[in-house]
C-alpha cells in the first residue's frame, strides 16, 4: 500500500484529488492535513470520510511539529494547501506569505527528514505573469508574477527547486490553468456566477470581461497530478492545461445560456488592480512524456458543474451565510 499525505485536502482541488485516489485506486492510504480555513470544508469529503483508507488531521502546514507527525512513513506528499484568491491577496498578503511560502518550506524540511520518496508541489500558471495576444506558457517561461498571491506561489516554487538542486529532493512542480468543477468555493468566477444566477442576482465582471483564461476541469487536473506522481521525471516541472482559452465574457455568456438568464444580470465592476490579460498553457510536455491529455470538454463539464451547484444548494447556502458575506460586500459592494 502507498501511504500519501495530501495537504489542503478539504479545499476545492485537494478534495477532488483525495476522492479521486480513494475511488479509483485500492492501493493508496490517504492522510489529509488541512487547517480548515474559510475555503477548507470537511463537507467536501463527507462521502469518503468513513473509508478505512482515509485519515484526517486538522493542522497548519506552517506548524513543523504537526507536519512531522503527518509526514511520518509517507511515500509521497502532495501540497495543495494554499491561500489562492488573488483578490484576497490584494487586500492583505500576510497569510499568503505564511501559508504559501513558510508552509512549503516546513513541508520540504519534513519530506527530507522523513525520507519521503516523492514530493509534488501544486502550483499555478499565474507564476508566469501575463501573456500578450499570442504565445503560450511553457515550462521554460520566465517566472514573472504580478499579484501578491502569484508572487507567494512563485517563491514556493523556487524553494522547491532549491531543495531539488541542493539536497537532491525527489520533487516535481505542476503548474495548472484555471480549474472549475464541483466543490469549488463560490468566490471564483464560475461558481460565483452560477450561484448568483441561480438566485437571479447580478454577476460582477471585472472591466469589459476581455481577460482570457485557459480552463480545465478539476478531474482532468487530478489525473494529471497522479500521472506526474507515477511517471514524472525527478525534478521536472509539468504544465497542465485544458487547451480551452475563453474570455471571462465568453464564459459568462455560456452560463447565461445554460441557465436561461438575461444579459441584464451582467454587472461591470471596476477592474482588479494589475489584472493579468491572458494566461495560456502549452501542455505538450506532459502529453508527450506521460501520455496525459484533458478528457472533459469545457461545454460538457460546464453543464455538469451548473447541475452540481443546483443540486447542492444546502452546501452553497451554508457557505454564503458565513464569512463569505462580509468578503463579498467588501469586494463588490453588495451582499450576496
Amino acid at each position: 500500500m502507498f501511504q500519501v499525505l495530501v495537504t489542503g485536502g478539504c479545499g476545492f482541488i485537494g478534495s477532488n484529488f483525495v476522492r479521486h485516489l480513494l475511488t479509483t485506486r485500492n492501493d493508496v492510504v490517504v492522510t489529509n492535513l488541512d487547517k480548515l480555513t474559510y475555503a477548507g470544508n470537511p463537507q467536501n469529503l463527507a462521502d469518503v470520510a468513513d473509508k478505512p483508507r482515509y485519515q484526517f488531521i486538522e493542522g497548519d502546514i506552517a506548524d513543523a511539529k504537526i507536519v512531522r507527525v503527518a509526514a511520518r512513513k509517507k511515500d509521497a506528499i502532495f501540497n495543495f494547501a494554499a491561500e489562492s484568491h488573488v483578490d484576497r491577496s490584494i487586500h492583505d498578503s500576510t497569510v499568503f506569505v505564511r501559508t504559501n511560502v513558510l508552509g512549503t518550506q516546513v513541508l520540504l524540511d519534513a519530506a527530507r527528514e522523513m525520507h519521503v520518496s516523492r514530493y509534488i508541489q501544486i502550483s499555478t500558471d499565474e507564476v508566469y505573469g501575463s501573456l500578450g495576444p499570442t504565445g503560450y506558457f511553457t515550462e521554460e517561461s520566465r517566472i514573472a508574477p504580478n499579484s501578491p498571491y502569484s508572487a507567494s506561489k512563485a517563491a514556493a516554487d523556487l524553494l522547491v527547486q532549491s531543495y531539488i538542486h541542493t539536497f537532491g529532493l525527489n520533487a516535481n512542480i505542476t503548474r495548472c490553468s484555471n480549474n472549475y468543477g464541483p466543490w469549488q468555493f463560490p468566490e471564483k468566477l464560475i461558481p460565483l456566477f452560477i450561484t448568483n444566477l441561480l438566485r437571479d442576482q447580478a454577476v460582477p465582471i471585472y472591466g469589459l470581461g476581455r481577460n482570457i483564461r485557459d480552463w480545465i476541469h478539476v478531474l482532468d487536473h487530478c489525473t494529471a497530478i497522479e500521472a506526474v506522481w507515477r511517471e514524472g521525471k525527478p525534478g521536472a516541472t509539468y504544465n497542465i492545461g485544458g487547451e480551452c482559452e475563453l474570455t471571462n465574457m465568453q464564459v459568462t455568456e455560456k452560463l447565461l445560456a445554460i441557465l436561461a438568464k438575461p444579459h441584464s444580470l451582467i454587472c461591470h465592476v471596476v477592474d482588479r488592480p494589475g489584472h493579468d490579460a491572458r494566461y495560456a498553457i502549452d501542455c505538450s510536455k506532459i502529453k508527450s512524456e506521460l501520455g496525459w491529455r484533458p478528457q472533459i470538454h469545457f461545454d460538457k463539464g460546464l453543464h455538469e458543474t451548473v447541475r452540481w451547484y443546483a443540486e447542492h444548494s444546502r452546501w452553497v447556502e451554508e457557505i454564503r451565510n458565513g464569512e463569505y458575506r462580509n468578503y463579498y460586500q467588501k469586494q463588490y459592494g453588495q451582499v450576496a
